[in-house]
């Protein structure tokens, strides 16, 4: 048996200090500070009881008063690229075409004219002028550009890039939706030698900010990844591996439902099967009801990026194989009518995204008994293209507080890269809806603290016995702290079964 102890630690909500007591991986007791017999040196082994005989506790850490915490899940994330973004050169700070194309030309030093310059991050909506591969043609080098949107649904490229790609003659050199996902899938496979040992870092980074697990969305076959990186040692987090149509008939040959081990291996498990029905709100693809402003022709409404047929279709495959659907859902219309492939097929899910809903929508989502996979950074990042690409619509945009008092459970994460991987970030924009000293954009959608916590740990609003023992320790009240407190939450120690991954305890 494996046994820990945690000492004088500390549970939001409630008054006095814990100990709570841990045995193969499952809390089983949480006690009165000083009664679980667990009051030896932290990092230490327990104290022998009367007449030398053991107390059963193999290893006792004090926690000193800090908050004892469920871990968090990263419920959307698309780890590769997450791992290899943080390589890139950044262009989030362009507020124009113009100056995208300086920051490359600043990021092309002395690179080799064979290795391509991967630049992530830019934002165009709101840009006066657009990107376009003149510009980057412009630039002194003969290195292919691949620049990635913050959204991931862009790709802007140069003449050598577009020559590489088989796309020589493409008028812009700006690649949406499919043709753009083609492009980061190809760039990530030859990165794949690299990204091994990124991925591995990443993974650690993850734990030490109190993530113990992910669902894992990069667009490719994760699960031989994955299980390289166990053989190899990794084993900070539990990963769900999902499932896309171009993967559907090896999931379904390979078994396994979601959320069953893969390969014996508990750390690892199947993940959902997601279907990408729309575009985004960045690239103007979002499926919506109304228009985009100053935008004509079939595409005003955005994309469609699956026929309804085709949908109805895939999930009920899914389903069948016992593989739940995971629908990305970002624009109105597109969520009404992934509700309406739901109710076809007449299985459960969970909508990803679900950043614009009709009221009536979201009733209907609640009687589907349907999962709302929301990334709450992304409120922050597009509240000034939603207000523009949006008008008059934006109080139902990012609606958790609706979908929760709809009783709709709410599954947060980051969307990674597209936000960055850092759970604390998520509560903090979940509860406030604003950084940086801005006022709140459209506060009723706020939910609270206990809210964002919960809706980050699969429901497990607090530490009770019975559960798995996947915990962080913080330095701070998260129900007493305010928005820059819990952006900024010091993660003191993650533990996965009771057993640390995470940072150390100082």
């Amino acid at each position: 048996m494996t046994a820990l102890t945690l000492t004088q630690a500390r549970l939001p909500g409630r008054t006095g200090a814990v100990d709570v007591e841990i045995r193969d991986g499952v809390v089983k007791r949480i006690v009165p500070a000083g009664e679980s017999g667990g009051a030896g040196a932290r990092g230490g082994a327990g104290k022998a009881g009367a007449g030398g005989a053991k107390t059963g506790v193999d290893q006792v850490i004090e926690l000193g008063g800090r908050w004892l915490l469920p871990g968090f899940w990263d419920e959307h994330v698309h780890f590769a690229l997450w791992a290899a973004h943080s390589r890139r050169l950044d262009l989030s700070a362009a507020n124009s075409a113009a100056q995208a194309a300086d920051l490359l030309r600043a990021g092309l030093g002395g690179g080799s004219s064979d290795e391509p310059l991967v630049a992530v991050g830019f934002r165009d909506a709101s840009w006066v002028d657009a990107p376009h591969r003149d510009l980057l043609d412009a630039l002194p080098t003969d290195r292919q550009i691949f620049a990635i949107s913050a959204d991931l649904h862009a790709v802007w490229l140069n003449g050598a890039a577009l020559r590489r790609i088989g796309h020589p003659d493409h008028p812009t050199g700006v690649l949406r939706e499919a043709e753009c996902f083609a492009v980061e899938t190809a760039l990530a496979e030859e990165s794949a030698a690299q990204g091994a040992s990124w991925i591995a870092a990443a993974a650690r980074q993850a734990a030490a900010k109190g993530t113990i697990g992910i669902v894992d969305l990069t667009m490719d076959w994760t699960r031989d990844d994955w299980l390289a990186q166990r053989a190899g040692g990794l084993d900070v987090l539990r990963v769900e591996c999902g499932v896309y149509p171009a993967q559907l008939d090896q999931a379904i040959a390979a078994g396994g439902r979601t959320g069953e081990a893969i390969a014996g291996d508990e750390l690892l498990r199947v993940g959902p099967f997601k279907v990408v029905a729309d575009g985004s709100l960045n690239t103007r693809t979002a499926w919506c009801f109304d228009p985009y402003p100053g935008m004509e022709g079939p595409g005003r409404f955005g994309v469609e990026s699956v026929g309804f047929d085709e949908l109805v279709h895939l999930m009920r495959r899914a389903a069948a194989a016992g593989l739940t659907p995971a629908i990305h859902a970002i624009g109105d219309r597109c969520a009404a009518v992934v509700l309406d492939a739901f109710a076809a097929v007449g299985c459960g899910g969970r909508v990803e995204h679900a950043q614009l809903m009709r009221w009536a929508d979201m009733d209907r989502m609640a009687e589907l008994g349907l999962v709302a996979s929301i990334q709450p950074v992304h409120a922050l990042d597009d509240r000034a293209v939603a207000d523009r690409m949006w008008p008059g619509r934006t109080e139902r945009s990012f609606p958790m507080a609706a979908l929760a008092q709809r009783g709709i459970r709410l599954a947060l994460g980051s969307d990674a890269p597209v936000a960055p991987l850092d759970p604390w970030a998520t509560v903090a924009a979940a509860v406030a809806r604003c950084r940086d000293g801005e006022e709140p954009w459209h506060g009723e959608q706020a939910i609270s603290a206990g809210q964002a916590i919960a809706a980050s740990a699969r429901g497990h609003g607090s530490v009770t016995v019975g559960m798995v023992a996947d915990l962080q320790a913080v330095e701070r009240d998260p129900f007493a702290a305010d928005a820059e407190s819990l952006r900024t939450m010091p993660v003191a120690a993650t533990f996965l079964a009771g057993r640390p991954v995470g940072a150390g305890l100082g």
